[in-house]
């Protein structure tokens, strides 16, 4: 309703207020364990801790100001660490990209957080990030997560000219490879890359960076066209999309079946589409 702009903000608002209180978003917050922690760790198990299940609250557009949803967070805020307070992780650069995500989304005022600072220091001179140390190339699972996490703090800060800066040389970092090509040796750098997978976790995958470009509001580019086709090629005769791949791993319960139609895969790139296409 939101996102492929077919409901005024009214309308859709209502329907995200149900996403608390009725199936797969109340399912999850109901899991919740009294120290604040879900599947028993703040990162593993994979992928049912607190870390994975707040990333799959957020994929599912919970509202963050919705009493359960706060609750939640309060006591995460609370109870839960990470080398320190969990939302002001900031040693590991993909987790730190996704603590970023979090916090910028769930929490009421997010301009204290750490993160950013840290991770311009952190960029590579290609424009990208990498988790691993030493390291003076970057990585497309890391530098989506990044991205993903310094856009949801941009807008929860109401824009930063830093921010923006650094996200944009890292949009350089994708388009330069056609979001998915070694730009050394021109090939594909990832098979797994080209299947439709969600929730997306923490790894890359195409679908994935052409909805992060949508989500950011950049130009669309003719280095995406490739990508494009590819999500377009994947499109069944009755219109969906399927789902491809799913990252092993436990979970707290399946929401798609792999081979299925996919509701997310669908959405995704219906509105991957329509941005490209506009």
């Amino acid at each position: 309703m939101r996102d492929l702009g077919i409901a005024p903000k009214k309308d859709w608002s209502a329907e995200r207020a149900w996403v608390a209180g009725e199936g797969w978003g109340a399912r999850l917050l109901g899991l919740q364990a009294a120290d604040g922690n879900w599947g028993g760790g703040v990162y593993s198990p994979k992928w049912i801790s607190t870390t994975y299940t707040m990333l799959v609250l957020r994929h599912l557009g919970i509202d963050p100001s919705d009493e359960r949803m706060h609750a939640a967070t309060a006591l995460i805020q609370e109870r839960v660490t990470m080398s320190g307070p969990f939302f002001d992780y900031s040693t590991e650069t993909c987790v730190t990209g996704m603590v970023l995500a979090l916090g910028s989304y769930f929490l009421h005022d997010a301009s204290a957080m750490p993160q950013p600072e840290k991770l311009f220091g952190r960029q590579r001179e290609d424009g990208g990030w990498n988790c691993k140390v030493g390291s003076d190339r970057s990585s497309f699972h890391t530098t989506i997560s990044v991205l993903e996490g310094l856009l949801e703090y941009e807008r929860a800060v109401g824009g930063d000219p830093a921010v923006k800066a650094a996200r944009e040389r890292a949009h350089e970092y994708f388009l330069e490879r056609r979001l998915m090509y070694s730009l050394r040796t021109g090939e594909l750098v990832n098979s797994r890359w080209l299947l439709m997978s969600f929730p997306p976790r923490w790894h890359y995958d195409v679908l994935r960076g052409l909805d992060y470009l949508r989500d950011a509001g950049a130009e669309p580019d003719s280095r995406c066209e490739e990508a494009i086709e590819m999500i377009r090629s994947k499109q069944r005769a009755n219109g969906t999309w399927p789902l491809q791949g799913r990252h092993a791993g436990k979970v707290h319960f399946e929401m798609e079946s792999p081979g299925e139609p996919s509701r997310w895969n669908t959405l995704r790139a219906l509105r991957v589409l329509d941005w490209y296409e506009s």
